[in-house]
C-alpha cells in the first residue's frame, strides 16, 4: 500500500486549504476544538496534533471559520473525566509543526473505557453512583467543545462516538467527533492503513538489526523477536519484510561464520497462521545445525489461545485489562515459546527480545506523516461541515478514498491478509512454505 502523492507535514507557510465549505456548525463560526490521545503509544500521536492544528489555523486564515481555540485533555479520557486540560496559546501555534518529529504523545495517554463504570470508580476517575458518560459529557459541555479529535484505536474512536450520541440525546448538544486511527497493529475495519504501523515496522527492523548480533554471542543461539500485535500479524510480517530489505543491503565477508543466511529471519509466527510447534521445531533444528543459530519473529498474540486454554485447564485466573482483553504482558507468550522451542532445537541459550516499546515510541516516519497530513486536511474540512467519523482510506469504497468513515463501521480485530504475494514470497524464501 502506498499513497499516490507525496504530502508534506503541514507548514505554516501554507495559506490555502482544499475541499472546505463555508458551512458553520459552531453557531457563530468560532470553534472550540479539543484533542485527546488514548490507548497505547504509536508513532503518530504528536504528528496528528501538529497537522490538525495546522489545518485548523489555515481554515481560520482562509476565512473558512471566524475563530478557533484548542483544548488539550491530559492523559486521554482520564483528562476528560477529571477536567484536566490546557488551552494552546495562540502565540505558539506556529511552533506546533515541530511535533511532527517527536515520538509519544505531547498530551499524555491512558486506557479508560467510559462504559466500564466499575473500573472508572476503582481508579478514582469518577465517584460511586456516577455514570462516566455523564461526567465526560458535562465536561465537554462546560468547555463548550464543538469538535473533538480523538487520536486512538478502534476502542477510543467508538467510545467518542458513543459520547457524542449521548450528549445529543441526553443534553440536546452537538459535538462533532473526528477520529484519527492510531494503532501499530493495522487491524481496524474498514481502514486500509492505520497511523503509525509503517513506522513501527521500520523501527522494529532497526531494533532487530542490532539484536541479531547476539546470535554470535553463544553456540546454538535461539533468538525470539516478539513483535506487538494482539489479533493481527500485520506488524510482525511487515517488520520481517522491512528487516530483510535492510539485511539485503548489508555486506558480508565470505569465510566467516556470520552471514546473511545466519542473520536472516528463519520463522514468522502470527495469529493468522496455524502453528505446529513440533513440525516447526524439526525444520528449525536443521537451520540451527547448519548456522548455529535460529531467529524467530512472532506476534505477541500468537499462541495466546493455547496458553489461555492451558491456564484455564489448570484453574489459573487469566489476567485481563479494562476492555476484557487478555493482558499479554502477564501471560508472557515469549516465555512459553522459549521453553517449548528451545527443547525442540536443542538451543544452548535462548534470548527473547521485545521491540514493541522501542517501535511504538518513535516519531512518525515520512510515510506516516504523509498519511496523517492527508487525513488531517480532510478531517478538518469534515469537522467544519459537521460530519463526524474516523478518518482513513475506506477500503469498502471504490478507489479507497480518504473520508470520515461512519463510526458504526469502525471495529478492531481485522486479520492480516496472509495471501498477499509479498508475504507468501517471504515464507517460501525462508522455507516456511
Amino acid at each position: 500500500y502506498y499513497l499516490s502523492q507525496r504530502h508534506e507535514p503541514f507548514s505554516f507557510q501554507q495559506t490555502k486549504t482544499q475541499n472546505m465549505t463555508n458551512m458553520d456548525t459552531s453557531g457563530d463560526g468560532v470553534y472550540n476544538v479539543a484533542f485527546m490521545t488514548s490507548g497505547g503509544l504509536a508513532p503518530c500521536l504528536s504528528s496528528s496534533i501538529a497537522q490538525l492544528i495546522g489545518y485548523w489555523v489555515a481554515a481560520l486564515n482562509d476565512g473558512k471559520i471566524k475563530g478557533v481555540k484548542f483544548f488539550c485533555y491530559l492523559d486521554g479520557y482520564k483528562g476528560v473525566l477529571k477536567g484536566e486540560s490546557f488551552v494552546v496559546p495562540e502565540e505558539i501555534y506556529k511552533e506546533c509543526d515541530k511535533l511532527n518529529y517527536l515520538g509519544g504523545s505531547p498530551i499524555g495517554n491512558s486506557r479508560v473505557k467510559l462504559t466500564n463504570i466499575k473500573d472508572c470508580v476503582a481508579r478514582g476517575l469518577c465517584k460511586e453512583g456516577e455514570d462516566p458518560l455523564e461526567v465526560a459529557a458535562q465536561q465537554l459541555i462546560k468547555d463548550e467543545i464543538n469538535v473533538l479529535h480523538t487520536i486512538g484505536g478502534d476502542d477510543t474512536n467508538t467510545q467518542a462516538a458513543v459520547l457524542s450520541k449521548y450528549i445529543l440525546e441526553q443534553h440536546g448538544g452537538k459535538v462533532v467527533v473526528v477520529g484519527m486511527p492510531k494503532t501499530i497493529d493495522n487491524d481496524v475495519y474498514p481502514i486500509v492503513q492505520t497511523f503509525g504501523a509503517d513506522t513501527a515496522a521500520e523501527q522494529g527492523a532497526i531494533f532487530f538489526e542490532n539484536v541479531v548480533s547476539e546470535s554470535t554471542a553463544n553456540p546454538r543461539m535461539l533468538i525470539l523477536h516478539e513483535v506487538m500485535g494482539r489479533d493481527s500479524g500485520y506488524l510482525t510480517a511487515a517488520t520481517a519484510k522491512a528487516y530483510r530489505e535492510r539485511l539485503s543491503k548489508q555486506s558480508f565477508v565470505p569465510g566467516f561464520s556470520t552471514s546473511k543466511e545466519s542473520r536472516d529471519v528463519h520463522a514468522i509466527w502470527i495469529p493468522e497462521l496455524k502453528l505446529d510447534i513440533e513440525e516447526e521445531g524439526k525444520r528449525l533444528t536443521k537451520i540451527m545445525d547448519k548456522y548455529g543459530n535460529v531467529n524467530v519473529f512472532f506476534g505477541e498474540g500468537s499462541g495466546v489461545h493455547e496458553i489461555v486454554a492451558e491456564m484455564e485447564k489448570n484453574g489459573e485466573e487469566v489476567p485481563r485489562d479494562a476492555f476484557g482483553h487478555v493482558a499479554l504482558a502477564k501471560i508472557n507468550p515469549g516465555a512459553y515459546f522459549a521453553k517449548h522451542l528451545a527443547q525442540q532445537v536443542n538451543a544452548e541459550k535462548t534470548l527473547v527480545q521485545k521491540s514493541g516499546y522501542f517501535a511504538r515510541a518513535a516519531a512518525a516516519n515520512e510515510f506516516d506523516r504523509n498519511l496523517i497530513g492527508k487525513c488531517a486536511e480532510i478531517g478538518v474540512a469534515s469537522a467544519i461541515e459537521g460530519t463526524s467519523g474516523c478518518m482513513g482510506q475506506d477500503e469498502d469504497k471504490e478507489g479507497t478514498p480518504i473520508r470520515a468513515i461512519e463510526f458504526e463501521r469502525i471495529k478492531g480485530g481485522k486479520p492480516f491478509n496472509i495471501d498477499q504475494d509479498w508475504f507468501q514470497t517471504i515464507l517460501k524464501e525462508i522455507g516456511q512454505a
